[in-house]
């Protein structure tokens, strides 16, 4: 079989086939260390299925003959020299050996030096690796370094080349501050824009009025990228090499030139721009009647940041923040229309997971200085509802032409795993019918915030989804509950959005946009999607290793994101970083693995552990060089929280079978509590625990069958 490989901290690893469901972890063949040859990780493999060598593992089991094609042959390391030789330990976990580069000097690496290497020759169990230092970054804990680590670790990009900028330069000579022909002109209209505090390109803005019979017309204006960016251009090639900006903790690398993305294409207060602008009319409830799109020249009346939005929300009398009479009432009408589509789009089935964001804060030098959660507030929601409206009226009008373009897909969760969830949920206290319901799913959620078990719940709903992506399949998008989406409101920043734009100009000549070439086009875009993302982590956890390191002994509070048969994967709730507890770590005990349930369980009362749980970690442990994180279990322990039922009523108060006996072992109660909501939905998110009156006959239950239940 053929598949992509990936390495764990221990040295086996796993093979995704090539045709395996997005999502489906069950698919994975597991590779023993001894059997991985010479793959690293991101490596596309040919396995050969064996025997298993765990006896009694699930799942396949084989051994890597040959590896197809290399992620990449660079990597970070930290350099040394041993007996006149040089050598590079390869940072993380998977090259456990130092990887021979010959000439101590070379590229006048020192000692320390964070340096990157091309391998020559990969390592294996046999054999060490050997390579060739091609740029020395600098010394281990230098400002900057950890960035430029990242940046050469990833394949990011670096500067634009000399004819990319060329072609921009080209781009600002030509451009006039007037409407060119075959424009709308609404310069004079009432036109906003709403963005981070901290935002340097503004690509959307937004207006609204009331017209005939009460109805809406929202107005959502693009920048219009593709007018600067030719297809086929330098520019236009540079943009799909990158795919997307990325945005690392202490700088953006940009998709396109700041020439274009800052200036020419950013709708600036106070500028005449070039947009498309999206007209979407709504009946007086809300609900989209007609839409189009046409080419328009706009000039933003007001710059907002979302802070002064929420502030006028809170009081819309406010003079704290400076605006016209006509902007003020912009700002209230769009605050009606925005509740009306959440409300709409909650009604029929989107899914919305509470995952607070967490944002580390730098001093000048770039160091973790603390961290802060993005609040999701009500200004943030306006946006994001004008945005998702936009998105689908434009896909719509694609697929009502049956033009061929990249849509933003997010393909139903695989079923097996739904059923999974209903039985962790089940678990936990609440009682469903089958996830297989958005509806159900979506109740669940709904219920579970602000409840002990809400963090349990959203992580394992979260890892029941699949992944979005792009492509021109006809999937629709599973969490939004939309049938047909793209996204059409970022092209500065994303160049899928840049070829929905051209996909509309070829529709507006009377061409009919062709899908052939598209699959490949999603998949690059998709990559380079996860790249980002990926970059972005990796460099917020070496800040906060960083960080950390000389904190060693210090407790933070933590949720448990991710078990295992080793131990417990916890991330801080205040500071966002991802550690190890390591079962050896955890009180004495004998403890159980139970994949599908995300528990580790020892026999011993309170030895009870689960995906979501809060815990009090204390930091033992900082690998700068293998970017491992070790926690233990600190001086404060958290409650497993009371058992809670998703229905609207009182459940039977009968005790499922076994249950008894697993109350003693986690040392939770016999009795456990159950939720009652008045009137069969929460009021204001407030309800009523108490405890069922119903009593465990104990003598029978001693004589209970322990043995667990199928599936658990």
């Amino acid at each position: 079989m053929i598949g992509r490989f990936r390495r764990s901290r221990r040295g086996f690893g796993f093979v995704r086939p090539a045709d395996a469901r997005p999502g489906d972890r069950e698919a994975d063949i597991r590779v023993p260390a001894v059997a991985t040859a010479d793959a690293a990780d991101g490596d596309t493999v040919r396995v050969q299925l064996t025997k298993s060598h765990d006896v009694g593992r699930p799942g396949l089991t084989g051994e890597v003959i040959e590896v197809l094609q290399r992620q990449t042959v660079r990597f970070v390391g930290t350099a040394f020299e041993s007996a006149g030789q040089g050598w590079v330990q390869i940072d993380g976990t998977q090259f456990p050996r130092a990887v021979w580069v010959g000439d101590p000097g070379a590229k006048s690496a020192r000692d320390g030096d964070k340096v990157v290497v091309e391998l020559i020759r990969f390592p294996t169990v046999l054999r060490d690796g050997e390579g060739v230092i091609v740029e020395v970054l600098g010394a281990a804990g230098a400002a900057g370094v950890d960035t430029r680590m990242v940046i050469a670790e990833f394949g990011l990009p670096g500067d634009f080349p000399e004819a990319v900028l060329e072609d921009a330069r080209r781009q600002a000579e030509a451009f006039s501050d007037t409407v060119p022909a075959g424009r709308r002109d609404l310069s004079a209209e009432t036109i906003v824009t709403i963005d981070p505090v901290d935002a340097r390109d503004f690509d959307d803005a937004i207006s609204l009025a009331r017209i005939d019979r009460g109805h809406w017309l929202l107005g959502v204006h693009i920048a219009d990228v593709a007018h600067f960016v030719p297809e086929g251009s330098a520019l236009d090639q540079e943009a799909l090499a990158r795919g997307t900006s990325v945005y690392l903790p202490d700088r953006v690398i940009p998709m396109l030139p700041e020439i274009v993305s800052n200036n020419l294409a950013s709708l600036q207060p106070g500028r005449l721009r070039l947009a498309r602008t999206c007209w979407i009319e709504f009946s007086a409830e809300g609900i989209p009647i007609h839409s189009q799109v046409e080419r328009t020249a706009i000039e933003s009346k007001q710059r907002f940041t979302y802070e002064e939005v929420d502030q006028f929300l809170a009081d819309p009398a406010t003079t704290a923040v400076k605006m016209t009479v006509g902007v003020r009432s912009l700002l209230g009408r769009m605050r009606d229309l925005a509740r009306l589509l959440r409300g709409r789009r909650i009604e029929r089935g989107a899914l919305e997971l509470n995952m607070p964001e967490v944002k580390i804060d730098l001093d000048r030098s770039g160091q973790v200085s603390g961290a802060h959660v993005v609040a999701h507030t009500e200004s943030h929601q306006i946006i994001e509802e004008f945005m998702l409206a936009a998105n689908e009226a434009v896909a719509g009008l694609l697929a009502g032409a049956e033009a061929g373009f990249l849509r933003r897909i997010h393909p139903a969760p695989d079923l097996r795993k739904l059923r999974q969830l209903t039985e962790f949920v089940s678990e936990l206290g609440f009682e469903v019918d089958s996830l297989e319901s958005r509806f159900e799913l979506q109740r669940l959620l709904d219920l579970a915030r602000g409840r002990p078990e809400e963090h349990a719940v959203h992580y394992a709903v979260l890892r029941s989804l699949t992944r979005a992506a792009y492509g021109p399949q006809e999937d629709g998008h599973y969490a939004l509950a939309s049938d047909c989406y793209c996204h059409f409101t970022s092209p500065i920043r994303r160049y899928p959005d840049l070829t929905i734009h051209r996909a509309i100009d070829r529709l507006a000549v009377g061409k009919r946009p062709a899908r052939e070439g598209l699959d490949r086009l999603g998949e690059q875009c998709s990559q380079l999607e996860r790249r980002a993302e990926a970059a972005e982590r990796e460099l917020v956890k070496l800040k906060l290793l960083h960080f950390l390191a000389g904190r060693i002994g210090s407790e933070l509070e933590g949720v448990v994101t991710g078990v295992e048969r080793f131990g417990l994967f916890v991330q801080g709730i205040e500071l966002p970083a991802e550690g190890l507890v390591a079962v050896e770590r955890l009180p004495d005990d004998r403890y159980r693995y139970d994949r599908r349930a995300h528990t580790l369980t020892g026999h011993r009362p309170g030895n009870a552990f689960r995906l979501g749980d809060r815990v009090q970690v204390r930091v033992d442990a900082v690998d700068l060089e293998k970017r491992l994180l070790e926690f233990s279990l600190g001086s404060r322990t958290f409650g497993r929280g009371r058992k809670v039922h998703a229905r609207g009523h009182r459940p039977p108060a009968r005790t499922p079978r076994g249950r008894e006996r697993r109350d003693k072992r986690t040392g939770s109660s016999d009795e456990p509590m159950r939720l009652k909501v008045f009137g069969g939905e929460p009021q204001s998110g407030q309800a009523s625990v108490r405890p069922s009156k119903k009593k465990v006959d104990k003598k029978k239950a001693g004589k209970k069958k322990t043995g667990r239940r199928k599936g658990r």
